[in-house]
């Protein structure tokens, strides 16, 4: 393996997002301050951050040449067997980055301990060039992550690394035929969430305590278990089925393993969406005459693990 660079994948900060909507500091200022919000903590996460990045920069120059790649740019750019991807962020920034990442190995970042989980994380600061220099060597440990895909039947397809939403763009209901497991049914809710491993600590986990504390309620002390996804499954959800004389919600959850594929065919005329890893604005219309095929896709991720700790 002959890597020539690190490319330093990097988010915009929440500061820089408000200050880039406002114009100026002083006035993301008074628009928070004004709606009794703390301005302090958004200055503090910007601080933290940046102390981050430039100690990674510091440490990664005595290594090998890097540059830094904004998030907005990671879908048209162009990732090859001379790079090294090194993502600093938070953990959906590495969800995002995989995608594209055409199995170039990802050394994940945590710049901030006591904000981010890091589930995707395994280094932060004080042991990254550990995991830098394992890879270079081309002798790292590394784990391979599977990506959901969807993929219609006019032949476009969306790769998902934590979860795949399918419904309407507003909160209208969507409107869809399902079919799972030899069962076909129709439906109106609140759309679906099809979940990888890696996403199951993500969106799904919210559906799942919605659903745990709504059972609690009426059966109280009702111990129910999460279920704990393999590698080469998925899981998907129904969010709020509506049950009436033309839509059923026999089929709400379930196991997507390579043999068995979901379907969805839209019934929505218009408004029908399907995006990956909670970014709206990439996406694939989902309007009448669309089915979508739900299973794994063929692409992965490598991400660089540290032996000291290790992914969900």
């Amino acid at each position: 393996m002959n890597v020539e660079y690190a490319l330093i994948i990097k988010n915009k900060t929440r500061l820089e997002t408000l200050i880039e909507h406002f114009n100026t500091k002083a006035q993301a200022r008074f628009y928070i301050e004004r709606l009794g919000g703390n301005f302090e903590d958004y200055e503090f996460e910007h601080e933290t951050f940046y102390h981050s990045l430039i100690s990674l920069q510091t440490q990664l120059s005595k290594v090998i040449k890097h540059k830094i790649v904004e998030r907005a740019f990671v879908p048209s750019y162009i990732f090859t067997e001379k790079n090294l991807i090194v993502v600093i962020g938070q953990d959906g920034l590495v969800a995002n980055t995989a995608k594209y990442s055409r199995g170039t190995p990802i050394v994940a970042v945590n710049p901030d301990k006591q904000r981010y989980d890091g589930i995707l994380l395994p280094f932060d600061i004080s042991d990254f060039l550990h995991g830098i220099d394992r890879v270079l060597s081309n002798n790292y440990p590394y784990k391979i992550m599977r990506f959901a895909e969807a993929k219609l039947n006019d032949g476009q397809r969306l790769l998902a690394f934590n979860d795949l939403f399918i419904g309407a763009s507003s909160h209208i209901s969507a409107r869809y035929k399902i079919s799972f497991n030899s069962k076909t049914e129709e439906h109106s809710s609140s759309g679906l969430i099809v979940s990888t491993q890696a996403g199951s600590t993500g969106w799904l986990s919210s559906i799942f305590n919605m659903a745990y504390g709504v059972a609690n309620m009426f059966e109280k002390n009702l111990k129910l278990k999460r279920p704990k996804l393999k590698e080469n499954d998925l899981l998907f959800a129904v969010r709020e089925p509506f049950q009436s004389i033309r839509t059923q919600t026999g089929i709400t959850t379930g196991i997507i393993k390579s043999q068995n594929n979901l379907t969805v065919e839209s019934l929505m005329p218009a408004g029908g969406v399907i995006f990956s890893d909670g970014i709206e604005s990439d996406f694939l219309k989902f309007n009448s005459g669309a089915i979508a095929t739900i299973g794994l896709a063929e692409e992965t991720a490598k991400l660089v693990t540290n032996e000291k700790k290790s992914l969900a």
